[in-house]
């Protein structure tokens, strides 16, 4: 008799070694949307799915092995994604272990697959204790590995996508084509699946009522990036850079779904860049707005798609944040990484976006090839100049499936010595050095730049006027908070 469950779909998180202290209450915890499209994917082809959402339940690898010991599956997926592009990677020493765990504690077949995975595929399959490497999106690979493993077959080699041991070597199969329907490849997510009151937005999506972060929700309505950036990974699972998009219908129906099942009002539009199709993502700001949804959004934009003509609506439709990735307020640096945008216009269209009470989310990066420490210093002075709402200060990382990932390995640049150490946040996180400046001084750098951005008065007097006290307060709390740096210590 074949067992009731098919695969269980395992979303990995180790919250204190990736964000220290600032795991704790600061930072988000996001829901796996990812997982939960697969699993709903899936469910439509007649398998049976289960979940578990590892980071959400604080589970330690073991705790998680006897989860599925206990659901006991033809197979155990360990997916890494994440909520930005370090996070796939940064969560591969939590899903090693996990994976170890299950392989060491059940009967389970376990495959990994993700962002990293599919970077990596040929290490991924060397490293962990797998029997699988699913590289690519992985709805075509898994459907076609739970057929073969539910017939009981040992040839896998009609598994698109698949890397797998065959008489202990190594082997793999052509990629799996991308998803055509979008509508049918990113259904509405199985969120029955998920610990719904478990999720926490970030501090900062909420402003406006700090108290009500749970629950929350994220979505996509496309899928990839057109842009080919040098210092982005996001691309990896699809062997290509470019765009696909889900019906705005389907997108309006499932933020309907999570509004009303779920009682959600804080919603991540997950996609790298959702302001871009003129077309598509103001005809969901006019379904939103028809539908009199009360929901609090935010969602990535690039300073050259920003129309201004669009921004009173998004505002209406309760787009009340917009990502915007600024990187460096150096022309050269930034055209050395294909972001031809000049100051002027970055300054320019800030104020507009804001000009319609939508708040800027403004993220700046250190540490590209040719940054020096006066370029650096230029990228902080014009943060402070524009004193946005929020910002987040990167160093520059060769995250692999990125153009610099490459890069590095051609010129032995020294990478962290273990996948956690690409988290941004952690205690041995190791960026790149710069032409002109050592890792240990853009570490150093970035980190002095969190606490006098957040720190500054013109900043903290314009929290309180449009916020109020209660998060001026909320301000002085965070930077209370250091992360320890290994590489600092010396």
């Amino acid at each position: 008799m074949r067992r009731k469950t098919d695969v269980v779909l395992i979303n990995p998180g180790d919250k204190k070694q990736v964000y220290q202290e600032l795991g704790k209450e600061l930072t988000a915890i996001e829901p796996p949307y990812w997982i939960t499209v697969i699993a709903s994917y899936l469910r439509n082809k007649g398998f049976d799915v289960n979940i578990i959402d590892a980071n959400a339940e604080n589970l330690l690898p073991d705790e998680t092995a006897s989860k599925v010991n206990e659901i006991d599956p033809l197979l155990a997926a360990v997916i890494v994604y994440g909520s930005q592009p370090s996070a796939s990677t940064q969560n591969m020493t939590i899903a090693g272990k996990i994976c170890t765990a299950i392989k060491t504690k059940t009967s389970a077949k376990v495959a990994i697959g993700g962002l990293h995975p599919s970077a990596l595929p040929g290490r991924t399959i060397e490293d962990e204790d797998v029997d699988f490497v699913i590289m690519g999106e992985g709805h075509l690979t898994l459907k076609g590995l739970l057929d073969t493993l539910r017939h009981g077959k040992n040839d896998y080699s009609l598994v698109p996508g698949l890397w797998y041991y065959d008489r202990e070597k190594t082997k793999s199969n052509q990629r799996a084509p991308l998803i055509q329907n979008m509508d049918e490849g990113l259904p509405a997510a199985a969120w029955d699946l998920l610990p719904m009151r478990k999720y926490r937005a970030h501090n900062w999506h909420c402003f406006d009522n700090i108290e009500q972060r749970m629950p929350y929700g994220a979505i996509y309505t496309s899928l990839g990036c057109p842009y080919s950036c040098i210092f982005c990974c996001i691309n990896a699972p699809f062997g290509k850079s470019g765009i696909r998009y889900r019906s705005p219908e389907l997108v309006v129906e499932e933020i309907g779904l999570l509004t009303d099942k779920y009682g959600i009002k804080n919603i991540k539009i997950a996609d790298e860049l959702f302001i871009l199709n003129e077309k598509h993502y103001m005809t969901i700001v006019d379904l939103v707005i028809q539908k009199g949804f009360d929901i609090n959004l935010w969602a990535y934009a690039r300073i050259d798609t920003i129309k201004y003509e669009n921004l009173n609506k998004m505002k209406k439709a309760g787009i009340n944040w917009l990502g915007l990735g600024i990187e460096s307020a150096s022309n050269a640096v930034r055209d050395g990484v294909n972001k031809q945008l000049k100051r002027r216009d970055i300054i320019d269209v800030v104020r507009q976006i804001q000009s319609a009470g939508i708040r800027v989310g403004a993220n700046y990066l250190f540490g590209l090839p040719d940054d020096t420490h006066d370029t650096m210093q230029e990228t902080l002075d014009m943060a402070l100049k524009l004193n946005t709402e929020w910002a987040n200060f990167y160093c520059a990382m060769a995250y692999p499936g990125s153009k610099l990932y490459v890069i590095a390995l051609q010129n032995d640049w020294k990478l962290p010595e273990s996948w956690d150490g690409f988290s941004q946040h952690s205690f041995g996180m190791l960026p790149l050095s710069t032409r002109y400046a050592s890792a240990r001084e853009v570490l150093k750098f970035r980190d002095d730049a969190f606490h006098v951005y957040f720190e500054n008065t013109d900043y903290l007097n314009m929290i309180g006027t449009k916020f109020g006290s209660k998060i001026k307060s909320h301000i002085h709390e965070m930077t209370k908070i250091r992360l320890k740096r290994r590489l600092l210590e010396n």
